[in-house]
């Protein structure tokens, strides 16, 4: 496994968060500190980060990285869906930017004992936090057809969801489904031929999909947002990397719903509600071609920025 991750649309995302050097900054996705680093050089002795991960893994080592920058960090051990008991915690209450890059990082990718990868053979994991007791093998084998289907279509987009559950099911009543392999395999009957000849790999989306479910990545999300929007400063800024058009949408209506004006246009403006938030970007920032040359992983990647006024 290697420790190097590759930040995505880290320019776009630091100038994004419109950094001020004795500023409060709060990294909710600290992965091994790609964002953070940078986050952490642009401040002085009175600017703060504070990074959160579920990963204890992740903590250890952005821990060491950031110590050779400043010691003007704290890293906290949580689901970043525990913002408010996170900062409530260090005595803090508002923040100037705040980071929530959903991706997965590439070495929790690239550890084959996670079980988030299709490309190694392990035992189906995809927990973020190990601590948590839900695993993608326990999906795979004990979720009812319908519950299987649905996180397919709905986290995964996938066209053969049915038949691949299908199969998921016909495969357990003889044995369990213990590695990712297997799954694999599974997968790669459920589809026509012509589908297997396509660009990409055929289990990627039914990972994405069982990956989202293990973590709560929906829910988890919608939570924070809010949460986070609240715990602004006036002028502090919330960026949002998404990996999957679920996640995007939910981050974009937010997002619009909070930046328009309510009332009747024809009303005199006294009768309308003033906005509390602006919209950095009109349109979701997705990487250069240069970037996904780079960084393959990025291709899906889009940023989004909102300011409280």
């Amino acid at each position: 496994m290697s420790d190097l991750h590759t930040p995505v649309l880290l320019k776009e995302t630091i100038e994004g968060l419109n950094i001020k050097e004795n500023g409060i900054y709060l990294d909710l996705t600290l992965g091994r500190a790609g964002h953070s680093s940078h986050i952490l050089s642009k401040l002085n002795t009175n600017g703060l980060l504070i990074g959160v991960d579920q990963d204890d893994e992740a903590i250890a080592y952005s821990e060491s990285r950031l110590k050779k920058i400043s010691t003007n960090f704290k890293l906290v051990r949580d689901n970043f869906v525990n913002i408010d008991s996170i900062l409530d915690n260090l005595g803090i209450d508002k923040v100037d930017g705040i980071l929530m890059d959903l991706g997965v990082s590439s070495p929790q990718f690239d550890d084959v004992s996670r079980g988030f990868s299709y490309r190694y053979d392990s035992e189906l994991d995809m927990r973020m936090d190990r601590r948590n007791e839900l695993t993608a093998k326990r999906i795979i084998n004990e979720y009812p057809l319908q519950e299987l289907v649905r996180i397919f279509n709905e986290y995964g987009e996938e066209k053969y969801s049915y038949s691949i559950a299908k199969n998921i099911v016909k495969e357990r009543e003889n044995h369990p489904i213990n590695t990712t392999f297997e799954l694999v395999e599974i997968i790669k009957r459920s589809k026509p031929a012509k589908e297997l000849k396509k660009v990409g790999h055929p289990a990627k989306q039914i990972f994405q999909a069982l990956r989202i479910e293990v973590n709560d990545e929906i829910n988890v999300l919608k939570k924070t947002l809010n949460k986070a929007l609240e715990r602004l400063n006036p002028q502090g800024r919330l960026c949002v990397i998404t990996f999957h058009s679920g996640e995007d949408k939910i981050v974009k209506h937010l997002f619009k719903e909070l930046t328009i004006t309510e009332g009747n246009r024809f009303d005199l403006p006294i009768n309308e509600k003033e906005k509390e938030y602006r919209l950095i970007t009109k349109k979701g920032i997705k990487p250069s071609e240069e970037e996904i040359e780079r960084n393959h992983r990025s291709v899906s990647s889009t940023l989004r920025i909102i300011e409280k006024i």
